[in-house]
């Protein structure tokens, strides 16, 4: 089911000369879903259609024909994690069987933006179930409700992360674009395992109102995309103060008037970029394309420093873990406060459905991490309290603020991920290596942008650039300058394992 690969300025072009229709390009697309993501190569990266699109379609189709265009988003089509709450016919599960039959009643606040900017509510997509926290062992891109989503590239492989689904169907050409949401690289690993565009922004930048969370200081809605500029254009209707979510208060303030100002092929020019070596792995294949993307930044005209120091940017294993356990249950809690279409009234009630339903729920793997975050305090409990600071100042003041200060940095570049995608295994688990640099920005709230840097034996590998509290404009301008240098992306063909 052959669709062209195109922007979203491209498919507003196409509109404008009638070439297509909202409602053609969602026809076409919900026939591309039914051949290669329900079937064919079977990529699950869908859990739920929305029944509506089509009428939906039609509507904007009519009000460009009035003469009425929204904006940049009207009439294109774009997918949502199955965190997102929808005020529609779609389900907001979080991938678990616990909560079919939660129809939300409302929009999350990224969700109604997109609606109000003209853009059509395709599809929810699948994700690792309640955000990879379950289990102590889980596997990227499976849920109970959902089954296993497939990376496009080659099928046997991990699509990563726990946003994998909305990743996969941005790769595969499902969707114009898709909103995921992170906590720690769940944007950002699924981008460069698909070999997309994704944008964790700063916590604060864009609502979390109405998304199924994790930990609070972490926790952010963001966009992925096959090229930089169609990030800049989602950017520009999700992000803002949003007064549901008392993070986003000053996001008016820090936002640019236009993140598409960014979009220029001289923004590497002068930049100042320091490589975090530390987050390099053994791994000779993704080393080697990094490495030619380092030269390729240094011929863009930005400084490098390399390395910078390597004890800049702390790893903080066991303790982020403890702030999940405390921030899983009190998310979850608050969240089935507010919904009383769950079959599930609390997080205790959970942990009770999947015992019962352990069959269909735990067939791989348990819910030890769960069982383990019922055993500590909320998330105003002084040890939460002392964690929550102690994340804060080894990620920010000892950490990337300390690294931009001393090296007089404008940013930070690392791979994204310390291998290409390894091989999907709901048995034992993901096989993550210990590298990668995913955790440094998402444990500051700060920005952090994946970009294709190239193949490894056909599995794609992304380059990260991350930086300050609200520089989210600036790494964005330096995706676009190295994509439009590199043209590293190319569209899947859906292998069944390496040659």
């Amino acid at each position: 089911m052959e669709l062209p690969e195109r922007s979203i300025d491209e498919w507003q072009s196409a509109f404008d000369s009638s070439e297509w229709t909202s409602t053609s390009l969602c026809e076409r697309l919900l026939d591309r879903i039914d051949a290669i993501d329900a079937a064919g190569p079977n990529l699950q990266s869908v859990i739920q259609l929305n029944p509506d699109a089509l009428d939906i379609a039609s509507v904007l189709d009519q009000e460009r024909c009035d003469q009425a265009v929204r904006g940049p988003l009207h009439g294109i089509p774009v997918v949502v994690k199955d965190s997102l709450d929808t005020n529609d016919q779609m389900m907001t599960t979080g991938g678990s069987l616990a909560l079919v039959g939660n129809y939300a009643g409302r929009d999350a606040t990224v969700v109604r933006r997109l609606r109000e900017a003209g853009a059509v509510l395709l599809a929810k997509t699948n994700m690792s179930e309640w955000g990879y926290m379950r289990s102590t062992r889980a596997c990227s891109g499976w849920s109970s409700r959902g089954g296993q989503t497939r990376n496009p590239y080659v099928l046997d492989r991990s699509p990563l992360g726990s946003s994998s689904g909305s990743a996969v169907a941005v790769a595969a050409n499902l969707c114009g674009f898709a909103i995921g949401a992170e906590v720690d690289g769940s944007i950002v690993r699924p981008a460069s395992a698909n070999g997309i565009v994704g944008l964790k922004p700063t916590v604060g930048l864009v609502s979390r109102y109405g998304v199924i969370g994790v930990a609070e200081p972490q926790d952010t809605a963001g966009p992925l995309a096959r090229c930089v500029a169609d990030i800049a254009v989602a950017m520009k209707i999700i992000a803002g103060t949003d007064p549901l979510d008392a993070a986003t208060a000053s996001a008016d303030d820090n936002r640019p008037a236009d993140f598409r100002d960014a979009l220029r092929l001289e923004a590497l020019r002068g930049a100042r970029l320091g490589v975090a070596r530390e987050c390099f792995s053994p791994h000779e294949g993704t080393r080697s394309v990094i490495e030619q993307a380092i030269d390729t930044l240094r011929k863009l005209g930005a400084e490098i420093v390399d390395p910078i120091q390597a004890t800049t940017l702390p790893f903080f294993g066991p303790l982020e873990l403890e702030l999940f356990q405390f921030g899983v249950k009190t998310n979850i809690n608050a969240y089935l406060a507010e919904h009383p279409n769950s079959q599930v009234r609390n997080f205790d009630e959970l942990v009770e459905f999947n015992r019962h339903h352990a069959a269909e729920v735990m067939p791989f793997f348990q819910q030890e991490f769960f069982e383990m975050a019922q055993c500590i305090g909320d998330w105003d409990d002084p040890r939460c309290v002392e964690v929550r600071s102690e994340l804060r100042r080894l990620s920010r003041t000892d950490g990337i603020d300390k690294a931009l200060a001393e090296h007089r940095l404008d940013a930070i570049i690392a791979p994204t991920e310390g291998s290409p995608p390894f091989v999907i295994d709901p048995i034992v688990g993901d096989h993550l290596l210990p590298f990668g640099c995913s955790t440094p920005p998402a444990v500051a709230g700060y920005p952090h942008i994946t970009v294709p840097a190239g193949f490894v034996h056909g599995l794609p590998v992304g380059l990260s650039f991350f930086s300050g509290a609200y520089e989210d404009a600036k790494l964005i301008g330096y995706a676009y300058a190295f994509e439009q240098a590199t043209k590293a992306r190319r569209p899947p063909t859906f292998l069944p394992t390496v040659v």
